[in-house]
């Protein structure tokens, strides 16, 4: 079966995106099997499928490279919104995702050329007595903020991220399902300027990865409520992906949303089978203006080390 695609990606997080929008192409167990064989195939992060809704202007299922279902996916998030807008001839739109319904909009260009959309990220879940603490089964040196997205991430500052020491911590946290009995993502944040910060995340189902989008969110939040910034105001988060725009904000007492804004970059579209990739269309103008985005992000960070 020759499967249409469209290769998409946003701050460093590889997709292709499959289009079920007027037709159901796969039961739920092929749609398992096919995000590992694609995602390996492909050295993608996950795989993005576009259905219609019944409350919303259509939604997205993101399926990891092990198979499994993400409750939320920014980075994806914000691809799905880019072509639900232009497939539906809209500036912004409203997307189901498997516990939520997010807002997606056409923004101001994050930089230059590059393509930029906006996402809310809500129905975020904390603990405010527990911001910043210590958690003894995971690690005796460092403390954390556990924020549902309403996927799970942990949050941890630190004065210089230790890749190694986040991968070895990625993979302990989930192994313990007694704390986190559905897996957890890991995130180390480090400060590089006032407003401004790096962030390395550990994705459960997936590894090491270019970048998280609610892990960028989770930790900008934290960042907010350790009392470097106030809410509402917009933050650089850096990523070896790029950059993108975060801005938390309180919707009532302990009750927040984070506004995402970053690349939603088209890459080819096309068919693809196990053996053969076939592309229509190369976005050749998008992939050089977002490899400009990341020159410009990685001088950035050179400027902080």
């Amino acid at each position: 079966m020759m499967l249409p695609i469209l290769s998409c990606q946003g701050s460093g997080n590889n997709f292709l995106l499959i289009n079920e929008y007027d037709n159901i192409l796969f039961s739920e167990e092929r749609r398992i099997t096919l995000s590992k064989e694609l995602c390996e195939q492909e050295h993608l992060d996950g795989l993005l499928f576009f259905h219609n809704s019944d409350t919303a202007d259509g939604k997205m299922r993101m399926f990891n490279p092990d198979g499994s279902e993400a409750e939320m996916c920014g980075n994806g998030l914000r691809c799905v919104g880019r072509f639900a807008c232009e497939t539906l001839d809209k500036t912004s739109v409203l997307i189901e995702t498997l516990k939520s319904v997010s807002l997606i909009s056409k923004e101001k260009n994050i930089y230059k050329t590059v393509e930029t959309y906006r996402a809310e990220l809500k129905d975020i879940v904390l603990n405010t007595q527990e911001i910043n603490q210590a958690i003894d089964d995971v690690s005796s040196t460092l403390n954390f903020t556990v924020v549902n997205m309403p996927n799970p991430h942990l949050v941890s500052f630190v004065d210089k991220v230790d890749e190694e020491q986040l991968v070895a911590l990625g993979k302990k946290v989930n192994t313990m399902p007694h704390l986190f009995p559905n897996g957890i993502n890991v995130n180390f944040c480090q400060i590089l300027d006032e407003g401004v910060i790096f962030v390395r995340t550990y994705e459960r189902g997936v590894g090491l990865t270019q970048s998280c989008g609610s892990g960028m969110s989770a930790s900008s939040l934290v960042y907010c409520l350790l009392g470097y910034q106030a809410m509402g105001h917009t933050l650089e988060v850096y990523n070896l992906g790029g950059l993108v725009q975060c801005t938390p904000m309180v919707t009532a007492l302990h009750q927040y949303s984070i506004f995402l804004s970053g690349n939603a970059t088209f890459m080819f579209k096309g068919f693809i089978d196990k053996q053969l990739k076939l592309c229509d269309k190369i976005f050749v103008d998008e992939i050089q203006n977002y490899g400009k985005l990341l020159e410009q992000s990685e001088n950035m960070l050179d400027g902080f080390h």
